[in-house]
């Protein structure tokens, strides 16, 4: 049967299709750290929309299922092979269809990158606010899988808010559009904001319109605070939304980030920042204020950094703003050069944030792990991450994420901020959504995808699915 799906495949779209053994483990993984137990039947490296319905209707009269990936930075699991499926990589349409500047919006296919599209944005004074801190790498179809967040969105906004329509190729080929082109539009049930944070389980994007943003007038000023433990860190962040204050950045690294970071980058790549010399247990919070009332903002979140015990530094030299970025982005690649990375994501309403920090240190030292942690502090999003060594999560990291998890609900907060549930988290969904949403959440994915042929075991366990 799989041979015939091949042929068919290849028949259909011809050298798209790919059975190399090479690139069928090039999918079998994405950055969760997750890695399939087999091999797909096929990659298909689609390059049309033309292509991807051709490869849903063979997929729907055969019964076979698809895994749709982007640029395979997804940190849920949701993007890796599944036995017997086809992945149907669409990250090579990558094409800016149009950028209207009358009305703010671009027209973009899934595999555009989100700095690329701002590469081009910059010269018209526009800008896509979605900055995932992997925006380097990762691709707006991705984003809008996930409903991704990042280091702009508590004053910007999630990847829903900035998107208004959308191109989606569903389960028997045929091509759905939702949304609209217009500032407002209320018609009808709102199915673009259904698929954003669908996570592949309902359909394939292959287009989406895009609000746009002029960008912010005046200068950033930059405000870096060192604190003695995380817990005053956090309480300081908290202390900024009470104030009203909105930041377009506002970044806590606790200590045991920090010191994968040093190690990672070394004593030069923290020389002639606030981190250049830093106590053991010390933390990090940075904040960036980014329009034309920057100064005065900047102003009174250093004097309440200052207020809750922190070492404070402002500037407005840009250098060092993108400088300081630049090392929180370093998190993620200093934890993966020491191991293998369970990229935890965990939300909680910002006045809970010292609570849920003490209770992840608190569940580390029971279960002897450490756990470095970075939040994006503005949102009360925080990325909680265990490292290992092997291919499998060891069951005793696995036990303390379970009791991390129930925390964070417990104090009114969320499973997932923004990478999405993928296969990691699924085992958690019913007891955050509650019988009654899961279950009609389970009806819609049934309506879609009557056969079940989009990304099983994503979201929700596939029936008599082996384990990916």
């Amino acid at each position: 049967m799989q041979n015939a799906v091949v042929t068919l495949l290849r028949t259909a779209i011809g050298d798209a299709v790919s059975t190399l053994p090479a690139d069928l483990d090039a999918v079998r993984e994405d950055r969760s750290g997750r890695r399939s137990a087999t091999r797909p039947i096929a990659l298909v490296h689609a390059t049309s929309v033309a292509e991807v319905q051709a490869v849903m209707r063979v997929a729907n009269e055969t019964g076979t299922a698809v895994v749709p990936r982007g640029a395979g930075t997804g940190l849920a699991g949701g993007a890796i092979a599944s036995p017997g499926a086809i992945v149907l990589d669409v990250s090579r349409m990558n094409r800016v269809l149009e950028v209207s500047e009358a009305d703010e919006l671009a027209v973009v296919e899934p595999g555009v990158l989100n700095g690329d599209l701002n590469d081009a944005l910059a010269p018209l004074g526009l800008w896509f606010p979605p900055d995932p801190a992997s925006r380097a790498i990762s691709s707006i179809g991705g984003n809008i899988a996930t409903n991704a967040g990042g280091l702009l969105c508590a004053k910007y906004g999630v990847t829903r808010e900035a998107v208004l329509g959308l191109a989606v190729v569903l389960a028997d080929g045929r091509l759905l559009r939702t949304g609209h082109r217009t500032v407002k539009g209320v018609t009808g049930y709102d199915l673009t904001a259904l698929l954003t944070g669908s996570e592949g389980t309902l359909g394939i994007i292959v287009e989406a319109t895009v609000r746009l943003r002029p960008i912010t007038p005046g200068e950033t000023v930059t405000v870096a605070a060192v604190f003695p433990d995380v817990e005053s860190a956090a309480a300081a962040s908290a202390a900024v939304t009470a104030a009203r204050l909105r930041p377009a950045v506002l970044e806590l690294i606790d200590s045991a980030g920090l010191a994968r970071i040093a190690a990672h980058l070394g004593a030069h790549g923290l020389a002639g920042t606030p981190l250049e010399s830093l106590a053991p247990a010390e933390t990090f919070l940075l904040a960036q204020s980014d329009d034309a009332g920057a100064a005065g903002e900047a102003e009174a979140i250093a004097r309440l950094f200052t207020a809750a015990g922190g070492r404070v530094s402002r500037s407005a030299d840009a250098a060092m703003g993108d400088r300081l970025l630049g090392i929180r982005r370093a998190m993620h690649p200093a934890l993966a050069a020491s191991g293998q990375v369970l990229i935890e994501d965990v939300a909680v309403p910002r006045s809970r944030l010292p609570q849920m920090f003490r209770a992840i240190e608190e569940i580390g030292r029971r279960y002897g792990v450490e756990i470095p942690v970075v939040a994006h502090a503005g949102d009360g999003n925080l990325h909680p991450n265990f490292v290992f060594t092997g291919e499998e999560v060891p069951a005793h990291v696995w036990a303390a994420a379970d009791e991390m998890f129930r925390t964070a609900v417990a104090l009114g907060g969320t499973l997932t901020g923004e990478h999405g549930v993928g296969i990691l988290k699924r085992r958690w969904l019913a007891d955050e959504l509650g019988d009654d949403s899961f279950e009609l959440q389970r009806g819609i994915k049934a309506l879609f995808d009557p056969k079940g042929i989009f990304n099983p075991g994503v979201m929700f366990e596939a029936p008599d699915a082996p384990a990916r």
